[in-house]
């Protein structure tokens, strides 16, 4: 196969695979990508939930001073970020579960349960944290 000639001997002209450069990027590829991002920024989420449980575990001095730094601008900000890689992640599986059902396959549907993905877990993300912060429990 590698030694593939045209009809006067000379090497066969084949398809370059396309480029980034070349191919523009479609919304279910980047949901495709984020999914897999948020995917593996929620270990290192989950590394914060543990921290925190093993601070409550500890005692009231260790869970305040662990609640204290995360209660921080920079804190509030990677809860903030977890809380959308959770959600975003959440909703890019229930859109898997979709397709896994056979369903959606159409390209206008491939592209409103991309969109919706977005649209939804950032409409989540900013109503559980205007709910947090409506009620106090998060101040810096």
């Amino acid at each position: 196969m590698a030694d593939a000639k045209a009809k006067h001997g000379s090497p066969a002209a084949r398809p370059l695979s396309p480029h980034l450069q070349i191919y523009r990027p479609l919304i279910n590829m980047v949901m495709s990508i984020l999914h897999r991002l948020t995917g593996a920024a929620l270990y290192v989420g989950t590394l914060l939930v543990v921290w925190v449980l093993i601070a409550a575990a500890s005692g009231p001095d260790t869970f305040s001073h662990v609640t204290g730094l995360l209660g921080t601008w920079p804190g509030l900000i990677v809860l903030f970020g977890y809380t959308w890689a959770l959600l975003h992640h959440l909703v890019g599986g229930i859109r898997h579960f979709i397709w896994d059902t056979g369903h959606g396959y159409e390209l206008a549907t491939i592209d409103l349960l991309s969109w919706g993905t977005l649209a939804i877990s950032a409409t989540l993300t900013l109503a559980i944290w205007g709910y947090v912060l409506s009620s106090g429990g998060a101040t810096p």
